[in-house]
Formats: C-alpha cells, sequence, structure tokens
C-alpha cells in the first residue's frame, strides 16, 4: 500500500511538472554573440622598431564581427592639438587611403603602418609638434572622404578609438 501512495504522489508530481514549457518565456537575458562596434582593434604589444620618418604607430591587429565583415577599411588618425606651435587653422586628423582586409582576424599590413607613420610625420612636421603626442586611432568604410566631418566620420566608423601616445622627433626640423 505504501509503494502505491508513493507512485501515486510521484506520478501526480510528474504530470503537474511536465506541462508544455514552450509556452513559457524564458526569464534567463540573451546576450548577443557579438557587443560594440564591428570591429575591435588593439595595438601590437610588441616592441616599435624606430622608424625614420620620425614617428612610429604600433601595428594594429583587429577582430571583426563574422556578420559584418568588411573588404577594405581605412585608418583614421586624431591627435592632440595642444602641443601645435604654429599659428593658423588646424586640422587635427588624417584619414589613411583604405587598404584590404580580409578574415576576421588579422593586422593591418607593415607598409601601410609604415605609410601612416610617414604621412602622420608630414602632418604633425607642418604642424612644428615636438615630442610626446597623444593619437587615437580607428578603422572607418573605405567609403570615408579625406576631409570627413565628425557625422560622417561617426557614420562610417567600424570600430572603437584607441588612444595612445607616440614620440615624435622632427627629422626636418624647421621651426
Amino acid at each position: 500500500m505504501r509503494k502505491g501512495i508513493i507512485l501515486a504522489v510521484g506520478g501526480l508530481a510528474l504530470l503537474a511538472g511536465c506541462g508544455n514549457q514552450g509556452d513559457k518565456a524564458s526569464n534567463v537575458p540573451v546576450t548577443p554573440k557579438w557587443q560594440g562596434a564591428p570591429y575591435h582593434i588593439a595595438f601590437d604589444t610588441q616592441a616599435a622598431k624606430p622608424n625614420p620618418a620620425g614617428v612610429t604607430i604600433p601595428a594594429i591587429k583587429y577582430t571583426a564581427n563574422p556578420d559584418s565583415l568588411e573588404k577594405r577599411a581605412t585608418l583614421v588618425v586624431k591627435f592632440d592639438a595642444s602641443g601645435v606651435t604654429k599659428q593658423g587653422p588646424i586640422a587635427n586628423q588624417m584619414v589613411m587611403a583604405p587598404v584590404d582586409i580580409a578574415g576576421t582576424e588579422g593586422t593591418l599590413p607593415a607598409d601601410y603602418m609604415d605609410l601612416a607613420d610617414k604621412e602622420l610625420s608630414k602632418f604633425l612636421g607642418a604642424y612644428c609638434v615636438k615630442g610626446k603626442i597623444k593619437i587615437t586611432v580607428a578603422l572607418a568604410r573605405s567609403s570615408l572622404t579625406n576631409q570627413a566631418g565628425d557625422a560622417e566620420l561617426a557614420a562610417k566608423r567600424l570600430s572603437d578609438w584607441l588612444p595612445i601616445e607616440v614620440v615624435f622627433k622632427n627629422p626636418h626640423p624647421h621651426c
């Protein structure tokens, strides 16, 4: 008799708990697979070789959202204009030419980064900047124009801004 009662109570408990669970919404929040901008960038931690251009931006590694891959991107470099000694209007943003990027992970090509160093050196030299300079870099869609304003840049930016401090030694001082 005892076994019968235990089986009856167990059977009722089993039936009560086995309702259609598909009708109930889960209370567990679902986090998206990828959070933030379509690309995450980071500086390579390896020591940067001295560049004859006068400034060296460390290699930039990227990781991409597999659902938002781009085939080409452009590097945008902004610098802190507080160290500018030259008078007149100041442009504190440099937009590089587009570069091919492939896959969900990689590093911007070394020759592209060398070109970025040379162009930034010309840019900083024209404004008579010296010493340590705070710069921020970001990746943007390849359709970004050279003279992009803040609105266009915000609309076409693929990564968050990544800050770093670099040293600029003007190879051709004229200031």
